[in-house]
């Protein structure tokens, strides 16, 4: 039998990658570069698989059509489902599958980076110098080693995150719903969020997005936060109440952010926008603040993770076709 994919939202580094991984698992695969959304939900049509990315718009009304087009698993390749409608995927018999861990190094680090390069303003260092300025004024920054960093999340990521941060020497108080023994045995503290907030120098988001912790950094936390905190999200934009975060920023409040996911990010996700007005005038006022650092949701973008996502996906996809399970189904 023919094992057919179709891979929505696709870049040429996603054909590069699915295509070495191929090798060993012998799947067709066609590629699309349209999201997947109702509108191009047609394309799935005869294809039993199909292949969506975190920007995809998986609602009920696509899983509708999808259905009635034979499809009969939704292969993600990116660890978040909050896109996908679980109960429609239930109802119409579509199984959905993730790539549950695909090198959590690649975010931690990518979250690190973040912090160091707004610390010690080494994004506007760079500018400055290529404008034959090598004045210093405004980049004082401070050392991580014996600093407080609060991380809400210890899975995987959050994980990774803690092991960095405890070899720079810094204090590390955590909030998860599970503790994680790995943190507790690198000297973490498990804290009450009241207490994280409250005594943290740095706050940085390492959950999964829920109905429970949208905008679990809204005013109240905000007001809770220590003078002059630096908030770095490279997790789920949700997580943030984003205008309660500019309120932040523009009291002094907040010293510095750092977003790698913007709660209103799908529409302009990895495609090129800059011949475009920008219409969202949240973000924009964001773009205003000179300690404010935005990227695009590339925390994951390396080679050992697109490899990894590469070859879970194209795994998930042939177990369906050989009906069998492999292990991370929804």
């Amino acid at each position: 039998m023919l094992m057919k994919l179709a891979v929505f939202n696709t870049h040429s580094y996603d054909k590069a990658f699915f295509a070495e991984a191929n090798g060993q698992f012998g799947l067709s695969i066609s590629y699309f570069e349209p999201r997947l959304t109702s509108e191009t939900a047609k394309l799935a049509e005869n294809y039993p698989a199909v292949c969506a990315f975190v920007n995809d718009v998986i609602d009920r009304e696509v899983i509708e059509q999808l259905a009635k087009g034979g499809t009969r698993l939704i292969a993600l390749r990116s660890a978040g489902y909050n896109n996908v409608d679980m109960s429609a995927a239930k109802q119409y018999g579509i199984t959905v599958a993730n790539v549950p861990a695909y090198s959590p190094e690649s975010v931690a680090e990518y979250t690190v980076g973040l912090m160091l390069t707004l610390n010690r303003k080494i994004h506007r260092a760079y500018n400055r110098v290529k404008e034959n300025n090598f004045a210093l004024n405004g980049f004082i920054g401070f050392d991580f080693h014996n600093c407080t960093v609060g991380v809400i999340g210890t899975g995987r990521i959050g994980t990774a995150v803690v092991k960095i941060l405890n070899g720079m020497g810094c204090k590390i108080l955590a909030h998860d719903i599970i503790e994680n023994n790995t943190c507790i045995d690198l000297g973490v503290n498990y804290v009450g969020l009241s207490k994280l907030l409250a005594e943290s120098d740095v706050i940085t988001l390492h959950c999964p997005m829920t109905e429970d912790n949208y905008h679990i950094i809204d005013e109240q936390a905000i007001n809770i936060m220590k003078e002059r905190v630096m908030l770095i999200n490279t997790s789920r934009g949700g997580l943030i109440d984003t205008e309660a975060v500019i309120e932040g920023l523009k009291s002094g409040k907040i010293s510095n952010l750092g977003l790698d996911v913007y709660e209103n990010e799908k529409p302009m996700l990895y495609d090129d926008h800059s011949n475009e007005l920008l219409l969202d005038d949240v973000l924009g006022r964001l773009l205003t603040f000179p300690n404010v650092l935005i990227t695009g949701h590339q925390g994951f973008f390396t080679k050992d993770a697109l490899s990894s996502i590469a070859n879970t996906t194209l795994f998930n996809a042939k177990c369906f076709y050989e009906g069998k399970a492999s292990g991370n189904e929804l």
